[in-house]
């Protein structure tokens, strides 16, 4: 069953490369959606795709960039009929 969350990442994030980091391995889990900057220092990532493969996908975003400081994660579900092809940076 596909699921469509919000996650909003807050803490050391932007200028780091998290934002590719983010899609390299949204793209590996086949995850579709997308990642930008917002204000404040936080990410913002709509990731669309298999349940399981959304929580691995959380769990990267928590851990496993080398230079990022996550401080925290809100995750919020979508009930948006909006449909990605694939997951892009903006």
């Amino acid at each position: 069953m596909e699921e469509k969350v919000r996650v909003l990442v807050y803490g050391k994030v932007q200028g780091i490369g998290y934002r590719s980091f983010v899609q390299r391995y949204a793209k590996m889990l086949g995850i579709k959606g997308y990642v930008r900057n917002l204000p404040n220092n936080k990410v913002e990532a709509v990731l669309c795709g298999e349940k399981s493969d959304i929580e691995k996908m959380i769990e990267i975003m928590k851990k496993n960039h080398p230079l990022a400081e996550v401080k925290d994660i809100k995750i919020e579900k979508l009930q948006s009929e909006t449909n990605f092809s694939d997951f892009h940076i903006f």
